[in-house]
């Protein structure tokens, strides 16, 4: 009976792999997003086949963090995580090296790098029960230097960069668990754009069946939501 928990769930990427999740009649989701109260996309996900609980967390606040995972905590009741999908994130656009708002890219490093970070250590008790201890932590391909993307969004590629290192410190500290990073492709969502060339139900499936699929030796590795593997 998986456990998933994962972040950013009320639209996008988040919403439609709550949606897949609960598919499964057999599967509890724990979905946090910044307000479950105007989230009512996500609140009609209830009446799916498997088990929602709604959480309300903000990735961006470390005190949101700390009590929407010990919401998460309490409602599990002693009971393992099986995955941990770190998806919340922002992007302030196509910034440059030479030409970026300092606070665009403090932000960016506090929401799409201390929050994954955050909450995977406090999720880590629950993590440690589980046969399958998985965290993946969303990526993008723009973080990767190997495929050279040039010089656009740069705050957004900074911050993705080191949610890879993140993930790798987290793999070399931790050979117990199977921390991986996964780039979704370029999706249409309110951040991909509609430009985008992915929908979100073909970008998800291919996401979770990478999920369900890794072992141990997938831990610090970066992947393609296909499951093709992505230079560093």
């Amino acid at each position: 009976m998986p456990t998933w928990f994962l972040t950013g769930a009320s639209r996008g990427i988040g919403l439609e792999t709550t949606r897949q999740l609960l598919q499964d009649p057999s599967t509890t989701v724990f979905a946090s997003c910044r307000s479950p109260s105007s989230a009512s996309e996500l609140a009609a996900l209830a009446s799916s086949p498997g088990k929602l609980h709604i959480v309300q967390l903000d990735v961006a606040s470390p005190e949101s963090i700390e009590k929407g995972c010990k919401e998460v905590l309490r409602l599990l009741g002693g009971e393992p995580l099986d995955y941990v999908m770190n998806n919340a994130a922002i992007n302030r656009g196509a910034d440059l090296a030479f030409d970026f708002d300092p606070k665009d890219l403090a932000d960016s490093i506090a929401l799409n790098v201390n929050g994954p970070a955050l909450v995977s250590r406090l999720l880590l008790p629950a993590l440690e029960k589980s046969s399958r201890k998985v965290i993946m932590n969303m990526t993008s391909g723009l973080a990767s230097i190997g495929t050279d993307h040039g010089p656009k969004a740069a705050s957004y590629s900074i911050s993705k960069a080191a949610v890879n290192m993140l993930t790798y410190k987290q793999a070399r500290e931790r050979p117990d668990l199977i921390p991986f990073v996964i780039d979704p492709g370029w999706v249409k969502t309110d951040m991909g754009g509609e430009g985008a060339m992915l929908e979100p139900h073909e970008s998800v499936a291919g996401i979770l069946k990478v999920a369900k699929e890794v072992t141990k030796d997938s831990a610090g590795k970066f992947f393609g939501y296909r499951g093709n593997e992505i230079p560093w």
